[in-house]
Protein backbone atom coordinates (compact mmCIF):
# COMPACT_ATOMS: atom_id res chain seq x y z
CA UNK A 1 0.00 0.00 0.00
CA UNK A 2 1.43 3.38 -1.01
CA UNK A 3 1.46 6.40 1.26
CA UNK A 4 -0.51 9.45 0.10
CA UNK A 5 1.64 12.48 -0.46
CA UNK A 6 0.45 15.60 1.30
CA UNK A 7 -1.10 18.22 -0.94
CA UNK A 8 1.21 21.13 -1.57
CA UNK A 9 -0.03 24.48 -2.79
CA UNK A 10 2.76 25.33 -5.20
CA UNK A 11 1.24 28.71 -6.04
CA UNK A 12 1.20 29.77 -2.38
CA UNK A 13 4.80 28.63 -2.01
CA UNK A 14 6.02 30.28 -5.24
CA UNK A 15 6.71 33.70 -3.76
CA UNK A 16 4.41 35.38 -6.27
CA UNK A 17 2.89 38.63 -5.03
CA UNK A 18 -0.70 39.16 -6.10
CA UNK A 19 -2.00 42.72 -6.35
CA UNK A 20 -5.78 43.02 -6.38
CA UNK A 21 -6.82 46.50 -7.51
CA UNK A 22 -10.42 45.80 -6.57
CA UNK A 23 -9.40 45.77 -2.90
CA UNK A 24 -8.29 49.38 -3.33
CA UNK A 25 -11.59 50.51 -4.86
CA UNK A 26 -12.81 53.59 -2.99
CA UNK A 27 -15.47 52.83 -0.40
CA UNK A 28 -17.49 55.99 -0.78
CA UNK A 29 -20.66 57.30 -2.35
CA UNK A 30 -20.45 59.66 -5.29
CA UNK A 31 -22.53 62.76 -5.84
CA UNK A 32 -22.61 64.10 -9.38
CA UNK A 33 -22.99 67.82 -9.94
CA UNK A 34 -23.36 68.56 -13.62
CA UNK A 35 -23.10 72.31 -14.12
CA UNK A 36 -25.13 71.86 -17.31
CA UNK A 37 -28.24 71.85 -15.11
CA UNK A 38 -27.45 75.42 -14.03
CA UNK A 39 -26.76 76.89 -17.47
CA UNK A 40 -29.12 79.28 -19.20
CA UNK A 41 -30.06 77.56 -22.48
CA UNK A 42 -27.16 75.15 -21.83
CA UNK A 43 -24.74 77.89 -22.85
CA UNK A 44 -24.29 80.57 -20.21
CA UNK A 45 -23.81 80.51 -16.48
CA UNK A 46 -25.60 83.42 -14.84
CA UNK A 47 -23.80 84.22 -11.61
CA UNK A 48 -26.83 85.44 -9.64
CA UNK A 49 -28.97 82.42 -10.58
CA UNK A 50 -26.09 79.99 -9.98
CA UNK A 51 -25.38 81.40 -6.52
CA UNK A 52 -29.07 81.18 -5.62
CA UNK A 53 -29.27 77.56 -6.82
CA UNK A 54 -26.20 76.52 -4.82
CA UNK A 55 -27.56 78.24 -1.73
CA UNK A 56 -30.76 76.18 -2.00
CA UNK A 57 -28.90 72.83 -2.03
CA UNK A 58 -29.00 70.86 1.23
CA UNK A 59 -25.23 70.33 1.38
CA UNK A 60 -25.49 68.26 4.58
CA UNK A 61 -26.97 65.39 2.57
CA UNK A 62 -23.56 65.11 0.86
CA UNK A 63 -21.70 64.61 4.15
CA UNK A 64 -18.82 62.16 3.73
CA UNK A 65 -19.43 61.69 0.00
CA UNK A 66 -17.19 62.47 -2.95
CA UNK A 67 -18.66 65.27 -5.03
CA UNK A 68 -17.81 65.02 -8.71
CA UNK A 69 -18.21 68.34 -10.52
CA UNK A 70 -18.27 68.54 -14.30
CA UNK A 71 -20.16 70.08 -17.20
CA UNK A 72 -21.59 67.74 -19.82
CA UNK A 73 -22.62 70.64 -22.07
CA UNK A 74 -20.29 72.21 -24.57
CA UNK A 75 -20.12 75.50 -22.69
CA UNK A 76 -17.42 77.66 -21.22
CA UNK A 77 -17.73 77.49 -17.45
CA UNK A 78 -15.81 80.09 -15.47
CA UNK A 79 -13.31 78.81 -12.93
CA UNK A 80 -15.07 80.61 -10.08
CA UNK A 81 -18.10 78.30 -10.58
CA UNK A 82 -16.04 75.29 -9.52
CA UNK A 83 -14.55 77.31 -6.67
CA UNK A 84 -18.02 78.28 -5.47
CA UNK A 85 -19.17 74.64 -5.38
CA UNK A 86 -16.02 73.67 -3.48
CA UNK A 87 -16.62 76.45 -0.95
CA UNK A 88 -20.13 75.14 -0.19
CA UNK A 89 -18.89 71.54 0.10
CA UNK A 90 -15.85 72.36 2.24
CA UNK A 91 -15.97 70.60 5.59
CA UNK A 92 -18.96 68.50 4.51
CA UNK A 93 -17.92 66.34 1.57
CA UNK A 94 -15.12 63.79 1.82
CA UNK A 95 -13.70 65.30 -1.36
CA UNK A 96 -14.68 67.59 -4.22
CA UNK A 97 -13.13 66.85 -7.59
CA UNK A 98 -13.51 68.37 -11.03
CA UNK A 99 -14.09 65.10 -12.87
CA UNK A 100 -16.68 62.54 -13.81
CA UNK A 101 -16.58 59.15 -12.06
CA UNK A 102 -14.09 57.62 -14.51
CA UNK A 103 -11.78 60.62 -14.16
CA UNK A 104 -11.99 60.43 -10.38
CA UNK A 105 -11.19 56.72 -10.33
CA UNK A 106 -8.15 57.27 -12.58
CA UNK A 107 -6.90 60.00 -10.25
CA UNK A 108 -7.66 57.94 -7.14
CA UNK A 109 -5.78 54.87 -8.39
CA UNK A 110 -2.86 56.99 -9.59
CA UNK A 111 -2.50 58.37 -6.05
CA UNK A 112 -2.82 54.90 -4.46
CA UNK A 113 -0.18 53.44 -6.77
CA UNK A 114 2.17 56.39 -6.21
CA UNK A 115 1.88 55.75 -2.46
CA UNK A 116 3.07 52.13 -2.76
CA UNK A 117 6.50 51.33 -1.38
CA UNK A 118 8.12 50.65 -4.76
CA UNK A 119 11.20 48.98 -3.27
CA UNK A 120 9.00 46.19 -1.88
CA UNK A 121 8.68 44.86 -5.44
CA UNK A 122 12.36 44.78 -6.46
CA UNK A 123 13.13 41.46 -8.17
CA UNK A 124 9.73 40.01 -7.22
CA UNK A 125 7.30 38.08 -9.36
CA UNK A 126 4.02 40.01 -9.41
CA UNK A 127 0.57 39.09 -10.68
CA UNK A 128 -1.98 41.85 -11.10
CA UNK A 129 -5.35 40.21 -10.50
CA UNK A 130 -7.54 40.40 -13.58
CA UNK A 131 -11.03 39.38 -12.52
CA UNK A 132 -13.01 41.95 -10.58
CA UNK A 133 -16.62 42.60 -9.70
CA UNK A 134 -16.05 46.33 -9.92
CA UNK A 135 -14.93 48.18 -13.01
CA UNK A 136 -11.27 49.03 -12.46
CA UNK A 137 -10.13 51.80 -14.80
CA UNK A 138 -7.64 50.75 -17.45
CA UNK A 139 -5.48 53.68 -16.38
CA UNK A 140 -4.89 51.94 -13.03
CA UNK A 141 -3.32 48.94 -14.78
CA UNK A 142 -1.21 51.29 -16.89
CA UNK A 143 0.04 53.24 -13.84
CA UNK A 144 0.82 50.07 -11.92
CA UNK A 145 2.75 48.67 -14.89
CA UNK A 146 4.78 51.88 -15.22
CA UNK A 147 5.67 51.73 -11.53
CA UNK A 148 6.51 48.02 -11.45
CA UNK A 149 8.41 47.28 -14.69
CA UNK A 150 11.70 48.94 -13.71
CA UNK A 151 11.69 46.94 -10.46
CA UNK A 152 10.10 43.50 -10.78
CA UNK A 153 11.57 40.24 -12.04
CA UNK A 154 8.31 39.51 -13.85
CA UNK A 155 4.87 41.04 -14.19
CA UNK A 156 1.81 39.03 -15.09
CA UNK A 157 -1.90 39.69 -15.45
CA UNK A 158 -4.69 37.33 -14.39
CA UNK A 159 -4.72 34.78 -11.60
CA UNK A 160 -1.60 33.03 -10.23
CA UNK A 161 -2.81 29.74 -11.77
CA UNK A 162 -3.45 31.26 -15.21
CA UNK A 163 -1.57 34.40 -16.18
CA UNK A 164 -0.73 36.49 -19.21
CA UNK A 165 2.94 37.51 -19.15
CA UNK A 166 3.32 41.29 -19.40
CA UNK A 167 6.99 41.90 -18.60
CA UNK A 168 10.08 39.86 -17.83
CA UNK A 169 13.33 41.45 -16.69
CA UNK A 170 16.17 40.78 -19.12
CA UNK A 171 18.94 38.59 -17.74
Amino acid sequence: MSEDKPLVNRIANSGIITLDLEKWYPDCAFVHIDIKAYLFKELILKEKDFRAALKDIDWDMHKGKVILVYCSADAIVPSWAYMLIASYAAGIAADVVQADEQGYLNMYYRERIAALEADDYIDKRVVVKGCANKEIPVGAYLELTKMLTPRVKSLMFGEPCSTVPVYKKPK
